[in-house]
């Protein structure tokens, strides 16, 4: 069975990835995740607002006495021992790097062209063999419409592939009002792939408190319908390949999003839940179930049910929403 599969322009030895999560940050993790059968790691996000902030604490502390004393030299601190946040990430990422043979994926979160995104640059010259960039964004301003917010995404997106030589990935939100059109762009711009789609953390409110309390739920199957959905209108429309991330917890929810239009699935919450152990059941279950259905590759069925493909490509649209909502009865769907 040839599990091979090309993601961003790299070859995988298999379509399932350790998605971003605290998990992929210890090297132990990391090569049980490569021996339970997982052809790439996604290192956690490195955020935007977490370089700027450690930058701008070095700028205080180095000419907070500059001009303090004539011999101000003698109070700077050691640039060259200042352990910052952002550096550490890099750091670490090498030493991934160094510890696992697949591939590994730096994390960028940010939603600005600023020059934050050097980092990517410095995580290239650590050894990633690609970035996903995380567009992570909540936009409150009623005076920014969604053709600048999206003009921004391009921008961002356009700068961090300019920074770098290795395939730039861009982990889209589920809020936009053209999926479609704006993964188009975003390969326009120089995404390798985009990973459908980002899971936002919802806040909730301490009603006792009276206070906003952050509020991190794992994700569960029936999310998936919603990427399996996308994956199926962007396959053979984006030059980007594409892959799946937020609902897959089983052999049978990967399949589907191969066959949807994914070249790589992603397995974060399943790993968090079970670790590396839910890498090796997916991968052995689904390699059974192409063994069984007599397919001589993955690569056979990616986008096989695709809206370009399948049967029935109307399900996928406006057409059968009607027909859903009459086939409820009480007690459940006939």
């Amino acid at each position: 069975m040839d599990t091979s599969v090309t993601y961003a322009g790299l070859e995988l030895r298999g379509p399932i990835v350790a998605g971003a999560s605290p998990l992929t940050h210890d090297i132990d993790t990391a090569r049980r995740l490569e021996e339970a059968g997982a052809a790439a790691i996604v290192m956690h996000s490195l955020f935007e607002e977490q370089i700027e902030r450690d930058e701008l604490a070095l700028h205080y502390h180095v000419e907070a006495t500059a001009h303090s004393h004539p011999e101000a030299d003698s109070y700077l601190p050691d640039v060259g021992g200042y352990r910052l946040g952002p550096d550490a990430y890099v750091e670490q990422l090498g030493r991934l790097k160094r510890a696992v043979s697949i591939p590994v994926f730096g994390s960028l979160n940010g939603i600005s062209a600023g020059g934050w995104i050097r980092y990517a640059a410095h995580m290239e010259q650590a050894g990633a063999d690609a970035i996903e960039l995380n567009l992570y964004d909540v936009p409150t301003d009623p005076d920014e419409s969604g053709a600048e917010v999206e003009a921004r995404y391009v921008d961002t997106v356009r700068a961090v592939v300019d920074a770098v030589s290795i395939p730039v990935a861009v982990k889209l939100s589920p809020f936009l009002s053209a999926p479609v059109h704006m993964a188009a762009r975003l390969a326009d711009a120089g995404a390798a792939a985009i990973v459908v789609f980002n899971r936002f953390y919802q806040p909730d409110i301490d009603i006792e408190a009276l206070d906003v309390t952050p509020a991190l739920t794992l994700s569960s199957p029936d999310e998936l319908r919603l990427r399996l959905r996308w994956l199926a209108a962007m396959y053979g429309r984006v030059s980007a390949s594409l892959a799946a991330t937020g609902g897959v917890h089983s052999a049978a929810g990967a399949i589907k999003a191969l066959m949807a239009g994914a070249s790589a699935v992603q397995m974060t919450s399943a790993i968090l839940r079970a670790g590396p152990a839910a890498v090796a059941a997916v991968v052995a279950e689904m390699l059974a179930w192409l063994e069984e259905h007599e397919y001589e590759s993955v690569r056979q069925m990616i986008g096989s049910m695709s809206l370009q493909r399948c049967p029935d490509p109307e399900a996928f649209e406006r057409a059968n929403y009607m027909q859903v909502l009459q086939s409820w009865k009480h007690g459940g769907v006939v």
